[in-house]
């Protein structure tokens, strides 16, 4: 097993055209041959990863940072990369994660478009895998990472901490791992993925698996399913948002000079209100950017979440934690509830707190507004 400090060379991955970052930004390592959860194997895994700070003598000063569902390994600014990460204010000298005195690793997840091994990568033979790769769970990406951290040096890892499918993932450590697991920080998630946002992540599947262009996930070398990748995203975007911030920010606007009654019949088409026009720019980005097998990939991993699975249930599998918890909900979430969070925090030993992010804009306040919670992620996670 190597590390390759150059991204993935093109015979051996197409993924790479939707996550190139610049050069000596991000790592590889060859995790090997691996078999997933439900029985899928592939003949080779690699892991891209970025990292800050530097691993003590004693390989216990490592934190890992996980990525949500459309997150890459970008957490913060770096000398190989300056533009500004996901999760900037809370990443970086000084910061509550300081990276002057902690190892920070950012891994991307397997089944994803960012370096790691996804459904556009090649086989043995050079062929994107498609509609063979492998189904990937929450579980299986955690067993992955922990073959990096091992491949790292890292003895123990002082805290992983993540938000929304990034807090599944850290949830999954503390479980998986719990005497190497120090601390957790678990943003916005719950411990199990519920109906309503499992029904919300099938119609982003099907909107996908819909395009007349997805061909069974096996579209590479022709046209690619962007429409449907399109409606994934406008789907998952109202999630991310609440009710009240669209209101105020767009209301009934039309957008520009666009007449949304301009239509002398439904196939005319018409004009777009303003946030009709907000959820085409934010699927546009997404499209610019991401493979759409990935978002399937990732999606159905995301929609697998259930750290009780094969544990007895949910009780059973969070009273095996021994990480020092830091709970975080946003108090206008409409995807995840802090209900959720609470649920958790019932669940796992000792007396936990379940701290709010307060925001206007729901899910995403998690990305946006997490500053408002590092000193006490600093104090709790002994960081």
């Amino acid at each position: 097993m190597t590390e390759v400090p150059e991204l993935l060379a093109a015979s051996a991955a197409v993924e790479n055209d939707f996550g190139q970052r610049p050069a000596g930004a991000l790592k590889i390592y060859d995790a090997g041959p691996f078999s997933f959860e439900t029985g899928g194997h592939l003949p080779q895994v690699r892991l891209a990863y970025e990292t800050w700070g530097e691993l003590n003598q004693a390989g216990d000063n490592a934190v890992l940072v996980a990525h949500a569902l459309t997150g890459d390994t970008h957490v913060a600014s770096s000398p190989a990369d300056p533009s500004p990460g996901w999760w900037e204010p809370l990443l970086g000298p000084g910061r509550p994660i300081d990276t002057s005195r902690w190892f920070v690793i950012a891994p991307a997840m397997v089944g994803g478009c960012y370096g790691s091994t996804g459904p556009a990568s090649a086989d043995p033979q050079g062929i994107p895998w498609g509609s063979r790769f492998p189904f990937v769970t929450i579980r299986d990406s955690v067993q992955l990472e922990k073959r990096l951290l091992d491949h790292l040096g890292v003895t123990r890892l002082h805290a992983v901490v993540g938000g929304s499918m990034g807090g599944a993932r850290a949830l999954e450590w503390a479980v998986s791992w719990p005497e190497f697991v120090r601390g957790a920080g678990i943003f916005a998630c719950g411990a199990a993925s519920t109906a309503e946002q499992i029904a919300f992540l099938q119609a982003q599947l099907l909107a996908i698996r819909n395009d007349p262009h997805y061909a069974g996930g096996d579209y590479y070398g022709g046209p690619r399913p962007e429409a449907g990748l399109g409606l994934a995203r406008r789907i998952a975007h109202i999630t991310y948002r609440a009710e009240p911030e669209l209101q105020q920010r767009f209301g009934r606007e039309r957008q520009g000079a666009e007449d949304p009654f301009g239509a002398l019949s439904l196939g005319a088409g018409r004009g777009r209100y303003q946030v009709e026009s907000y959820l085409d720019h934010q699927a546009g980005k997404l499209v610019g950017r991401f493979d759409p097998n990935a978002y399937v990939a990732l999606a159905e991993a995301l929609a697998s979440h259930d750290v009780g699975r094969g544990r007895g249930g949910v009780g059973p599998a969070l009273g095996r934690v021994r990480a020092r918890m830091f709970l975080a909900a946003v108090d206008t979430d409409r995807l995840y509830f802090p209900e959720q969070s609470q649920q958790i925090a019932e669940w796992v030993p000792g007396d936990v707190p379940v701290h709010m992010i307060t925001s206007p804009i729901g899910h995403d306040g998690f990305l946006t507004s997490a500053e408002q919670l590092g000193d006490r992620m600093r104090a709790e996670l002994c960081l």
